[in-house]
Formats: C-alpha cells, structure tokens, sequence
C-alpha cells in the first residue's frame, strides 16, 4: 500500500474484517477510529479482532493498550499477540457481543 497523508477533511474507507492495521492513521486519531470500528464490527457479528500497531518505539501500542482497557465495547485484549498473528507488533481484541443500551 502506498503511503499517503490524511487531512482533517478526508474521510477514509476502512473495510470491517477481524483485522484493522493501524500504520496509515495518526495517533490522535487512533482513540476514535478504533471505537467506530470496534462498534461496526459488533454490529457485523465479527467478535475477533487483530489491531496492528506495529512495534517501533511503543508509543501507538501504549495509546491502543489505553483505549481497550477503557473501552465497554471490549471484553478482552491480549499483547503480544502469538508469533503468528504479529508477536509484538499486534494485539488481539475480543469484542462484546452487544453495544451498551442495546439488548445482547
């Protein structure tokens, strides 16, 4: 994939799947993106997640890490991820299997 600079103006199209890979966007936005995704995904029966943050200096895994042990949307995190589904460089996200103020 090409790099390429997100403006504030621009929105992005990001498929729903049990993985989202977080390197295109900018931390600030990663609080948002991941709970708008995280509540599509529910709504599309998808429970399993795989977020890629990449290892670099820590600084995004830390930010996501924050977001998942805050977030209602989340039962479950686990980092590392195993050596096949991205070792440091991913966490594994178990959803809920509804949205807070909707019946299960």
């Amino acid at each position: 994939m090409d790099d390429f600079d997100i403006n504030d103006d621009e929105a992005i199209i990001v498929p729903i799947t049990d993985e989202i890979d977080l390197h295109n966007f900018r931390p600030k936005d990663v609080k948002d993106l991941l709970e708008d995704y995280f509540q599509a995904c529910i709504e599309n029966g998808i429970f399993s997640v795989r977020v890629i943050h990449g290892k670099g200096t820590g600084a995004l895994r830390k930010t996501v890490e924050s977001f998942l042990s805050k977030s209602g949307l989340v039962k479950s995190f686990a980092y590392p991820a195993p050596g096949d589904a991205g070792g440091w460089g991913a966490t594994l996200v178990e959803l809920r299997h509804f949205i807070t103020g909707l019946k299960p």
